[in-house]
């Protein structure tokens, strides 16, 4: 299993200029991003919600690479999403799922089938043309620089360690430093996207 914090210190390294949704790997992302203002950390939408944000993002702005970092709890809600972003073939699209085979920010409950579900082959079969899965960093540091640099949209399910949550919600620190005005006003500035 790869830690999240050592893949997104090696995908920093390969981020160039791209816009990128954390989800529900902000609490690490934030620590490690470069580039903050092209980073959209929008707390959690109902859940299953980060995909459509993302390929709606990718439609809008088709000369922007658009990094989502998905988890498997919230793709289980919406799997139809799948075939809506292979319908719309967004070329500047990166899907990156982070399987940790559990619900960690609710106290580690098992995601449904957590240990058998091929989610790569499900976007394979759903019509992403570019399918790739990974269960340890090493492999995924070979290849990274080269799924980044072809055209998507891109599927790539990586199995991470988890890291449960077992406080109260009222109780741990705040996943987003930024409030969601401020991060829209931080981007919409970096785009020169008048308010």
């Amino acid at each position: 299993m790869i830690v999240m914090q050592e893949m997104f210190r090696l995908f920093q390294q390969h981020r160039g200029n791209a816009i990128v949704i954390p989800g529900r790997g902000n609490r690490q992302w934030h620590e490690i991003s470069s580039l903050p203002r092209r980073d959209l950390p929008l707390g959690d939408p109902a859940m299953g919600g980060h995909a459509g944000f993302a390929l709606g993002l990718a439609l809008a702005l088709p000369r922007e690479k658009i990094v989502l970092f998905d988890s498997e709890g919230d793709l289980q809600m919406s799997l139809g999403v799948l075939a809506m972003v292979a319908e719309h073939k967004p070329k500047n699209f990166y899907h990156f799922l982070l399987d940790n085979e559990c619900y960690a920010t609710t106290g580690g409950q098992p995601v449904p089938n957590a240990a058998n579900v091929a989610y790569d082959q499900i976007a394979r079969a759903s019509g992403y043309p570019s399918v790739h899965a990974y269960t340890n960093l090493e492999s995924l540091s070979i290849d990274i620089g080269r799924i980044l640099a072809a055209p998507g949209p891109v599927f790539v399910a990586m199995k991470i360690v988890p890291e449960i949550e077992n406080r109260p919600m009222g109780q741990r620190p705040p996943r987003l430093l930024r409030s969601r005005e401020q991060v829209l006003a931080d981007f919409s500035a970096e785009l020169g996207i008048a308010g």
